[in-house]
Parts: structure tokens; sequence; C-alpha cells
């Protein structure tokens, strides 16, 4: 038997819930929030539609914890969005506080879960799920570049014409404005996305995927992107239960890759159900490395307010 929590039930966690348990990836979906009877009938509503495809799923909701209790994997998506006029660094403090609660309660009802992070400012948020919990480093994660990743193969096979699963692109980086798209390493059916799409259109969705998180909030005017994010969160559970070796960017513990130690930052990693199984350094070239380094202080700094705190 396998079982997910999700710790949040707000638009990203309920919709992550909806995915597991549509895409029968576990026995079991735990999803908890502070509002307990909305979050019971927002579990209700998606076991109810398990029957429509036929799936023996079953999905639990509701305010106490012990719903977590036996989990193998702990989806954190609990915090305050952000708004429009906000960066994901303007959420830090209060998303902080709501942080350590948290992880306080995961460890009294999942302490051997491997816990994947979705509050932002994620790296910086993983970091402090770390230090709270104590847990081994490798078995904590924080999903963001699979989403930003998916975002930029989408914007690369919206220009180019070709479907997004004849795409090949990574984001690394923190989950932020300095997050770096690897255009170099990006392929579109095969060949280098420099030959199917001019420099200037690349650096233009370079950009729109830095930008692709406060272009839907924008849009959205009350609250931030949560269909993308599900399946996002899904991507990572599915390579953490299925162990298929699949290389998929995560914010992982750095000890030295990449030139860096000492934070969580996006990285290609192999996962499994033991957390991360393997961080793949790519060979990056000076320009792309310095970028990535960039962003890794932009973390650090972060880093050093919630020590602070």
């Amino acid at each position: 038997m396998t079982k997910a929590a999700i710790i949040g039930a707000g638009y990203v966690g309920s919709t992550a819930a909806y995915v597991l348990a549509m895409k029968g990836l576990v026995d079991e979906v735990a999803l908890v929030d502070i509002l307990d009877k909305p979050t019971q009938g927002k579990a209700l509503d998606i076991y109810e539609g398990t029957g429509v495809f036929g799936l023996d799923v079953k999905v639990k909701g509701g305010h106490d914890y012990s719903l977590i209790d036996g989990s193998d994997v702990v989806v954190i998506t609990a915090g305050v969005p952000r708004k429009p006029d906000q960066k994901r660094e303007d959420t830090l403090k209060v998303n902080a506080k709501i942080m350590k609660d948290v992880m306080s309660q995961v460890q009294a009802h999942a302490p051997d879960a491997i816990i994947v992070i979705v509050s932002n400012p994620l790296d910086a948020m993983t970091y402090l799920a770390a230090k709270e919990s104590g847990i081994d480093k490798q078995k904590i994660v924080g999903m963001a570049g699979t989403l930003d990743t998916t975002r930029f193969k989408t914007f690369i096979s919206e220009k180019s014409g070709v479907g997004p699963g004849k795409i090949e692109a990574m984001v690394l980086g923190g989950h932020g404005d300095l997050m770096v798209p690897l255009s170099r390493l990006a392929t579109v059916d095969g060949k280098p996305l420099h030959t199917a799409l001019s420099d200037e259109i690349i650096k233009g969705l370079e950009d729109r995927t830095r930008k692709g998180g406060a272009e839907i909030v924008n849009l959205l005017g009350n609250g931030s992107a949560y269909f993308a994010v599900g399946g996002a969160i899904y991507e990572v559970l599915e390579a953490i239960f299925t162990e298929n070796g699949k290389v998929v960017p995560v914010s992982a513990w750095l000890s030295g890759q990449y030139g860096m130690t000492d934070l969580f930052l996006g990285v290609p990693c192999k996962l499994d159900k033991n957390g991360v199984q393997e961080i793949v350094e790519l060979d990056l070239n000076e320009d792309e490395l310095a970028a990535l380094q960039q962003s890794g202080d932009a973390v650090k700094e972060l880093i050093k307010e919630l020590d602070s705190m």
C-alpha cells in the first residue's frame, strides 16, 4: 500500500490531490488543512470522482494531522500565495512561520516520509523544512524546476509548432527571476532549439519562463497558478514511487555539485523511494554555470534572512 499526503488544501493542494488520485499513482491520498469541513468536502468530491475511471484510490481529508500517519511522501503546499504586486520572496516571513508549524506535525505523524516542498519562496522553504525537521537532506526536495521546465517546453511548443512530447528542455536554479532555462541544451524533435527558432525568439521564451508565475498571478488577480503546479507535483511523485530513473529538476541539497554547497537549489536529479538517488551534473558552459551560481547566491541571501529570524 502506498500513501501520499498533501498539507494545504487550497487550489494547489486540492489540484495535486485530484491529479494523484485520477492517475492512480498511490493507493491513498490524505488532504490536510486548518479548514476542516471544506477539506473533508474536497477530499470526498475527489474520492467520488475516482469511480468514473474505475480507480481504487482512497481519498480522505480534514484538519487532523493523524490523517497523514504512514505516508510515504508528504507534499507541503501550505502558505500564502503572492499577490500581483509581489515576488515569491515577499512571502518569506509569513510562510516561514507556517512551515515551522507544519514540519513539527509532519515529524510527529510521518517521520519516515519523503518531503516535497511547494510553498514559496521555494528553495528557502525547502532549506527551512530541512533545518526544522533535522531529517536526512536527501529525503527532502523542492518542487520547482519541474514546473518551470513544463512552462518552458510549452512556450517552445507554441512557437515552434512541435508538440511538447517532442521537446526536451530543462530549467535549473532557484524558483525565481534568476532561474536558468538551458536553451543551448534544448531540442525540438531531436534537433537543437537554435535550429528551430531565432535567438531573439528564444530569449523571449526564456524571459517568459522566468516570469511565468507572475504572468498567471496578474491574469488571475487573486491567487497563483495551480493546474500546471498539480501536474508538476505528480511528475515528482511519479519519479519517487515508480523509480523510473527519469531525470527531473528539483530543489536538492548541494554539497559541492556545480561548485556550490550548503543550500537547496534546482538541479537535475534522479529520485527513488529514499529521496534523491543522484544529482546529475550537466556539462554547462561558463555563462550557464555563472548564471546558476548567481541564482544560488540569491537563495543564500534568503537563507541568511531565515537564519536571522
